[in-house]
């Protein structure tokens, strides 16, 4: 499969594998966790909760930034996230808003990263190179940024929903925050199975379009 024809999102397909797509896949997956993991980490920093020893946050090891259940949603539906940054709310002047602009860092990364590998791929094609992984790059980062729109934690849409809702339902936020990466994982599934997809008609497109104007 030639780096033109990898579909955007893109989606391991178990009949058709190729060494070089899974191999830039695996690649990608991990810058992409990095950033939106190390994002998150930095902007809980500046907003006020600094930590006399951050190695738990920054430390640019794609493999302590995986999430088992984000990790898998990658494998299944090409988008997912990384393990939570813990943060204290309690240290912000603003609590709900900054951790809503903590968790919204994370995706912000990634398309940052998307327009570098952007800049790097039109590059290479004046230079007659291949960019395969780096169209990769763009890709799996531009997914993960637009998915991030579903309104379920840990994505940051779904932060911004549990903090829009009013003090006396903690205990439904607290439900939101546990439940919401399995029920992410659901939908992941239920997309590969379906085939008119459920989300992915709407956000799709929307990738598409941010995907061709990034790499040029």
């Amino acid at each position: 499969m030639s780096p033109s024809n990898w579909p955007v999102p893109f989606i391991l397909d178990p009949q058709h594998l190729a060494v070089d797509a899974v191999v830039s896949f695996a690649v990608s997956v991990l810058l992409t966790v990095t950033i939106n993991a190390e994002a998150q980490a930095f902007a809980a920093t500046f907003l006020g909760d600094s930590r006399s020893s951050a190695k738990d946050r920054f430390n640019f090891n794609a493999f302590l930034h995986l999430s088992i259940l984000g990790s898998l949603c990658y494998l299944v539906a090409g988008f997912g996230w990384p393990r939570l940054i813990e943060i204290d709310p309690g240290k912000f002047k603003h609590p709900r808003t900054y951790t809503v602009l903590t968790r919204c860092a994370g995706p912000m990364a990634n398309l940052v990263l998307a327009g570098i590998a952007g800049s790097i791929v039109m590059f290479m094609n004046i230079l007659k190179s291949d960019p395969r992984v780096f169209l990769m790059v763009i890709g799996v980062n531009v997914t993960t940024a637009i998915y991030n729109l579903i309104i379920l934690p840990p994505l940051a849409a779904g932060i911004l929903v549990s903090e829009l809702l009013p003090p006396r339902f903690a205990t439904l936020k607290y439900w939101f925050l546990q439940v919401g990466p399995f029920l992410i994982l659901a939908l992941a599934f239920l997309e590969r199975l379906s085939p008119q997809g459920i989300v992915s008609p709407y956000l799709n497109p929307i990738i598409a379009a941010v995907f061709n104007y990034t790499r040029g």
